[in-house]
């Protein structure tokens, strides 16, 4: 049987803005190829990267920690709440408001639900940041009391951002459900049928942290 592995997340590059206000990246040598010629007799040179960012840029994870003082950081999280999950895409291009009925008919238990709405088009330009797709409470609601195991969209958040309250996040969360946001390319899954990991590095004290998501057909 054919595999194929389909790539999810975002680069990150140095100065790039993920979200409004929010400084971007600083990425740079620690250690140079020159600087390394000195250490070694065989001709070889290593270099060492440096990175300086906030834990929200690109393509990245919640951890409950997040929302809650008291919930799971990135290493408290189980491996089963993030890697090689049973896939399902909803697609909802051109909708703004995602509502509990676009879920309603769909089986989410133990699995993976990626909300497409097509919005990475406008990855890295100003529109990306304002009048996003989004969740509304009801949606996260019937999400987590039909029991799915994790909760992504290609968007800028899965809240709404044009009010202070973000009840999808505080209610996913808050029943354990990761969530991963600002993903790219569900265009290039199916439906269902396929094998879902974004996986953070395992890091106490933080609740947020970019990843490399992707999926495994066949």
């Amino acid at each position: 049987m054919t595999r194929a592995l389909v790539e999810l997340s975002h680069d990150i590059e140095h100065g790039m803005v993920t979200n409004q206000g929010l400084p971007g990246p600083h990425i740079c040598d620690y250690w140079t190829r020159e600087e390394s010629a000195a250490r070694y007799d065989g001709g070889e040179t290593f270099q060492i990267g440096r990175i300086d960012m906030i834990a929200n840029t690109g393509t990245y994870l919640d951890a409950p920690f997040h929302r809650y003082a008291d919930g799971a950081d990135l290493a408290g999280l189980r491996l089963e709440q993030f890697a090689a999950l049973p896939g399902l895409v909803v697609r909802a291009i051109g909708e703004t408001a995602i509502d509990a009925d676009r879920f309603d008919a769909l089986d989410v238990a133990g699995k993976a639900v990626l909300v497409h709405t097509g919005w990475d088009r406008h990855w890295r330009t100003d529109a990306y940041g304002s009048g996003h797709p989004f969740l509304t409470e009801a949606a996260a609601r019937l999400l987590t009391g039909r029991g799915a195991r994790l909760v992504g969209i290609d968007s800028f958040n899965i809240d709404d951002t044009s009010g202070r309250t973000r009840p999808v996040h505080t209610i996913l969360l808050g029943a354990g459900i990761p969530i991963c946001e600002h993903m790219a390319n569900f265009g290039a899954l199916p439906d269902e049928g396929f094998r879902f990991t974004t996986a953070p590095p395992k890091i106490v004290g933080m609740g947020s942290f970019p990843v490399r998501a992707f999926a495994e057909i066949g």
